[in-house]
């Protein structure tokens, strides 16, 4: 019999199917300190796709709450230098980010729809669609081109929540290949270590 929180990761992920049809194999990229990292290859994209997986000692209601505090999300979101809601409407919201960048990269900014999804056994799902175009650019960065994902909670019932992080980007412009190579491992994985020592009171 498929585990309940098995069940209701397939069936958030299932919300991904249109986001997400192009990706390919996943591949694991690194598995330390509780955290895998997974990558696979996107049809038509030079970027990869990224999927983190972790466990946290925390329960759905306050991993939300970390979610939903923009402002405050920022500083456990990699690369993360400012954030703001723009915009909040029932079960939607559109989030202003603006990432730090390497030099010479330029700086990135994006601009996210966030439609949150409660499932009746519990979980989860926090659905990401990039919006470049909700508000007007800002010449000193450039716009993150487009952004799709997810964040899914799945409640253990033991005191502990499985928290998968998804995205792919086109993070616009011009990117290095090493810089793009080890943000799609960096993010979600920096962003899960992070979110889970807030979460536990680290």
């Amino acid at each position: 019999m498929i585990s309940l929180s098995r069940a209701a990761a397939a069936c958030g992920l299932s919300l991904l199917a249109s986001t997400l049809a192009h990706a390919e194999d996943w591949q694991l990229a690194k598995d330390e300190d509780g955290i895998r990292i997974y990558l696979s290859a996107v049809e038509g994209s030079k970027y990869k796709a990224y999927r983190g997986v972790t466990t946290i000692k925390s329960d759905v209601a306050k991993l939300r709450a970390l979610q939903e505090d923009v402002q405050g999300s920022c500083a456990w979101i990699h690369a993360c230098a400012e954030q703001s809601l723009l915009k909040h409407e029932g079960n939607q919201s559109w989030v202003y980010t603006r990432f730090e960048m390497p030099w010479p990269v330029t700086a990135r900014d994006s601009i996210l729809h966030v439609v949150t999804v409660e499932n009746a056994d519990g979980s989860l799902v926090r659905k990401l669609d990039g919006q470049p175009t909700f508000k007007p650019q800002d010449k000193d960065y450039v716009r993150v081109a487009s952004l799709e994902g997810s964040w899914i909670f799945v409640p253990k019932g033991t005191g502990e929540v499985e928290v998968t992080y998804q995205v792919h980007t086109e993070p616009g412009g011009s990117v290095p290949s090493w810089l793009a190579n080890s943000f799609v491992v960096d993010a979600p994985f920096n962003t899960l270590n992070a979110l889970r020592a807030k979460a536990e009171g680290r």
